[in-house]
């Protein structure tokens, strides 16, 4: 498989059940992509506080543009309540629901990666989630034109068939992480291509990341929603509350923590 499949609602289940992910083009329109861009522009530009600490040296690009995590929780801000009302936008809902049923929002994030930032090495989202019995599925929206040049998702699809994995050390000249999910050399890792208003959606064990942004002049900037189904009993309390998709927002318990780690590859992607 030498590209992500594209598909319409009507087959998205049946793709997503196989591949663990789903590209849908043009979900967001380009006004509300503008809208999305200015937002989080204006707020970065005029106050960094909101943004997320990793820790980055005072000379990383990343530390002028933090990603910002759980901007739906800032309403008082034009880029919380945009985050918000997407997070909740049916468009969206309705996708989710149609792979995984009944479900709840559980985070909103903002990536900026100018040119020069690193990417993020390979990693499954339910290993910070923490979401049982089931799994969390991404709405990852590109805000910008991405393709390898910038830093555009790559992905293994059919990795959601394998447990949570133990990470490694990840290489840090490349990624703003430091650890990463290990893949054997034989397994495929495709390279996303996506236009502005795309969405990609894929289940919580998915094994993805990004090289970093080697353009002189591109953004690549994603808003990002996780949600849950219904049927969760736990969560990681970093994602309490949940929120419904009336908008009503409800708690779960707290997961523990993480349990142990996955039995690797045999029988998963090939």
């Amino acid at each position: 498989m030498s590209t992500v499949m594209h598909s319409t609602t009507d087959s998205a289940r049946k793709t997503y059940d196989e591949l663990g992910v789903l590209q849908l083009r043009g979900l967001i329109t380009p006004g509300e992509i503008a809208e999305i861009r200015s937002a989080f522009m204006e707020q970065v530009q005029q106050d960094r506080t909101l943004g997320f600490d990793d820790h980055l040296s005072p000379d990383d690009v990343l530390r002028k543009y933090p990603r910002f995590v759980h901007p739906h929780r800032h309403p008082d801000t034009a880029m919380g309540r945009v985050a918000r009302r997407l997070m909740l936008d049916r468009r969206l809902f309705d996708v989710v629901e149609n792979l995984v049923g009944p479900a709840l929002a559980a985070q909103s994030m903002f990536y900026f990666k100018p040119p020069t930032a690193r990417g993020q090495a390979l990693h499954q989202d339910n290993a910070f989630l923490q979401a049982h019995p089931e799994t969390c599925v991404a709405a990852w929206i590109a805000v910008d034109d991405c393709d390898a040049e910038n830093g555009a998702l790559r992905v293994v699809p059919g990795s959601h068939r394998i447990q949570l994995l133990c990470l490694e050390p990840a290489d840090e000249t490349l990624s703003f992480t430091s650890g990463q999910v290990p893949v054997p050399d034989e397994v495929e890792i495709v390279q996303t291509t996506m236009q502005a208003g795309d969405v990609l959606f894929f289940h919580g064990s998915l094994v993805h990341g990004s090289h970093p942004n080697t353009s002189t002049d591109r953004f690549r900037r994603s808003l990002i929603f996780h949600y849950v189904p219904q049927a969760s009993q736990e969560v990681s309390a970093f994602y309490d509350p949940l929120v419904t998709a009336s908008g009503e927002e409800i708690s779960i318990a707290a997961a523990a923590g993480g349990g142990a780690c996955g039995e690797g590859w045999v029988g998963g992607p090939h």
